[in-house]
């Protein structure tokens, strides 16, 4: 088999960690399989050259930050491909520019345009096995890097450029669980799930996968494992719903803490006023969340929507730019919050899974601000100091139950 190897940053955060995952790529080459290798930056890496960026000047450069956090990617990748070399294994460290990996040109978000699978393709018919960068590509002869999370995204992209058999992303958790286990003991590792409900999780505040590399992975059909670096232990699958068998009503609970909520009071009924709010926040950076409309009367209605915590202040003030041009009554804002989420394709077929989330909720006393829905997942804003709670209480009655019994509302 061909198959892409990804080691996140705890995957190699030590010397000893890169000799480890030297060891079990020598060990895929051995069972006769040709490998490619993507590889994060060390440990912390990444967040000590963005401290130290911020050490030097309030706003680094765009550009300049994307030089200087690629460099991080270049370390791991050049340590692993050093050992594998001593190990008799033959191996070549790239850069994704190296790589063939092209991008959009936009600094520190990147999306991959295209992968010039000439030079990977080269290495292996050599028997090399190309040691990647992740998080990184180029535009116009720029470095670009992919955001937080990129090097899952550079794998999903070059194993789906490559059409290999298998994407095997390596962290430092067994796969993917019906939660954080760190927040419930008795969470369980999935042995499968399907792409819908992991990109639900991903975008929902689960960190094993980006979501980017999940949208990818299921856009071309990237056969993907979620395995521990740590352990020999199998993985969870991310698969196509049609392969998905005996599955539960939710499949997972996933939680994001440092969250605010922004209400707008009393806006005029008239078609624009909702487009100027939410123009203006998307125009200057800032990323809405739930939203949810009331009508007050004939004449008003009252919005409320969350941003990230940080971006609090921010959406105040532009949303305060306007009241003089659309007239709406005052603005009311609360912090900290959470949004905890319930995910599975079987509430598609499943009526009263809302209802049933609702009490237990209640049942553990916690609030609930506001609600959001899509076919696969309810998603609850809730304050921030009882989102364990919530976790602990949709667990017990979602995943440690044998089955869920159907309410009579629907959903």
């Amino acid at each position: 088999m061909l198959v892409v190897q990804k080691y996140g940053g705890t995957s190699v955060g030590s010397t000893e960690r890169i000799r480890a995952v030297a060891d079990r790529v020598a060990r895929t080459r051995g069972e006769g399989h040709d490998v490619v290798v993507v590889v994060s930056a060390m440990g912390h890496t990444t967040d000590e050259l963005v401290d130290l960026a911020g050490a030097i000047v309030d706003r680094p450069d765009a550009r300049e930050m994307d030089q200087l956090l690629a460099t991080g990617e270049q370390v791991s990748a050049a340590l692993l491909a050093m050992r594998l070399i001593s190990l008799g294994v033959p191996a070549k460290s790239l850069t994704g520019w190296q790589a063939g990996i092209a991008t959009e040109p936009v600094h520190g978000n990147a999306r991959v345009a295209r992968i010039d699978t000439s030079a990977l393709k080269a290495l292996l018919a050599q028997g090399v096995v190309p040691v990647v960068t992740g998080f990184q590509g180029i535009a116009d002869g720029e470095v670009t890097t992919l955001g937080r999370g990129g090097s899952d995204t550079s794998a999903v992209a070059i194993a789906a450029a490559l059409g290999a058999d298998l994407c095997e992303i390596y962290t430092d958790v067994e796969g993917v669980y019906t939660t954080d286990p760190r927040v419930v003991k008795t969470a369980q590792k999935l042995a499968a799930i399907s792409y819908d409900e992991m990109l639900e999780l991903a975008n929902l505040g689960a960190q094993v996968l980006h979501p980017r590399a999940v949208e990818n992975a299921k856009h071309f059909g990237v056969k993907l494992v979620v395995r521990s670096s740590f352990t020999e232990r199998n993985g969870t699958e991310v698969v196509a719903e049609n392969q998905m068998e005996g599955r539960r009503v939710v499949t997972g609970i996933a939680f994001e803490r440092q969250v605010a909520r922004v209400a707008v009071v009393g806006v005029p009924v008239e078609e624009h006023a909702l487009a100027s709010i939410f123009s203006a926040l998307a125009d200057r950076g800032v990323n809405v969340d739930v939203i949810v409309q009331s009508v007050v009367d004939e004449q008003a209605v009252d919005v409320s929507f969350t941003v990230h915590e940080s971006d609090l202040d921010k959406a105040e003030q532009i949303v305060a730019e306007l009241q003089s041009k659309i007239g709406f009554k005052r603005i009311e804002k609360e912090s900290p919050l959470a949004k905890v989420s319930i995910v599975g394709a079987g509430m598609i077929s499943n009526p009263g899974v809302a209802a049933q989330m609702f009490v237990a909720l209640r049942d553990a006393k916690v609030p609930i601000h506001m609600v959001t829905t899509s076919e696969i997942k309810v998603s609850c804003v809730i304050p921030a100091d009882l989102v364990e709670e919530a976790v602990q209480a949709l667990h017990r009655a979602f995943i440690e139950a044998e089955a869920v019994t159907p309410l009579t509302h629907a959903r």
